[in-house]
């Protein structure tokens, strides 16, 4: 339960009541995933100013929340929800479009969408410039259109939706894990193929957790290695989820001994040309809105990527 006050010479206090799933959180990761706008360093800073109260009193940023808890925030003009500017200087390459769809090829190096006001040179800016109709459309102001996310750092197709009706028809086939998500990953050692691995994930914090078995706030996911490509010390995997929660792929190849290369944050291994990690969305397979027809999109391989499979002995790109 969200209120909210409003004072014309002060911030707005929004109060939060912690639930059960919210249970032994620390605080500062409480407020960070309540305005994600905000991020981590700048809620530990409303914490630290006293401009964050537990119950009516101040709190450390460490502090653990209990059910029932109420969080008051008050929170600067500044930080207010981010909403999506358009930007026509932003690079688009379009894969497939008609009037309610649209997929594009995102390069690694561009944020799906903004964390912070005024923002621009995202993907979403440059959905915007060209399909002005997005900003009526998806999850917020912030994510206008688009039916799921990629990393940052992760190239490859997403899908947007041009209108509400295909908008909520795309998300509940996401939903009951109707879309199909493929991928290309350059994981290290020897991983077996065709194999499906079953997890339980948490997406809290700036990595996320898998375990073998359930655990607080986890969700199970899936993930399943199609075809394995042996290049030296590292396999091509092509992967398929069909939800694809945040860092799965990363978090649970790492977890399962086969980090991706060029992956800092899971322990993922240098390799010459590579300055990102080597994850690619390379096919996604949907049923139309409104044909009902099933779509088959692909996104080629960057160069960069070919590059440094040529460079561990793997010269053709796989089927």
């Amino acid at each position: 339960m969200i209120g909210e006050d409003k004072d014309a010479n002060s911030a707005p206090r929004t109060r939060i009541l912690a639930d059960e799933a919210a249970a032994g959180e620390r605080l500062d990761r409480f407020v960070c995933a309540q305005f994600p706008a905000l991020g981590r360093a700048s809620a530990r800073r409303l914490i630290v100013a006293g401009d964050v109260r537990v119950n009516g009193r101040s709190a450390a940023a460490g502090q653990r929340l209990r059910s029932g808890d109420e969080v008051e925030v008050a929170l600067a003009h500044s930080a207010s929800p981010v909403a999506a500017q358009p930007d026509a200087a932003a690079a688009l390459g379009v894969l497939y479009e008609d009037d309610s769809v649209v997929c594009v090829d995102k390069p690694a190096g561009m944020p799906a969408h903004p964390l912070r006001p005024g923002e621009r040179g995202t993907l979403v800016s440059a959905l915007l410039a060209r399909y002005p109709e997005l900003a009526q459309v998806g999850y917020s102001p912030r994510e206008p259109g688009i039916v799921h996310r990629l990393d940052t750092d992760t190239s490859g197709v997403m899908l947007a939706a041009r209108d509400a009706q295909s908008f909520a028809a795309l998300r509940a086939q996401l939903e009951r894990a109707e879309i199909d998500k493929r991928y290309l990953a350059l994981s290290a050692g020897s991983p077996a193929a065709p194999a499906v691995h079953e997890a339980w994930l948490s997406a809290r914090g700036r990595r996320v957790s898998v375990r073998a078995a359930p655990f607080a706030s986890a969700q199970r996911v899936q993930t399943e290695l199609l075809h394995a490509w042996r290049a030296g010390d590292h396999t091509l995997l092509s992967v398929r989820v069909h939800v694809a929660r945040r860092h799965q792929i990363r978090a649970h190849l790492a977890a399962l001994g086969h980090p991706i290369a060029g992956d800092r944050v899971y322990g993922g291994a240098t390799v010459p040309g590579l300055h990102r990690h080597f994850l690619h969305a390379s096919e996604l397979h949907f049923t139309h809105p409104r044909t009902g027809e099933r779509v088959s999109v692909r996104a080629p391989l960057p160069a960069e990527l070919q590059s440094v499979l040529a460079g561990l002995g793997l010269h053709e790109r796989p089927a």
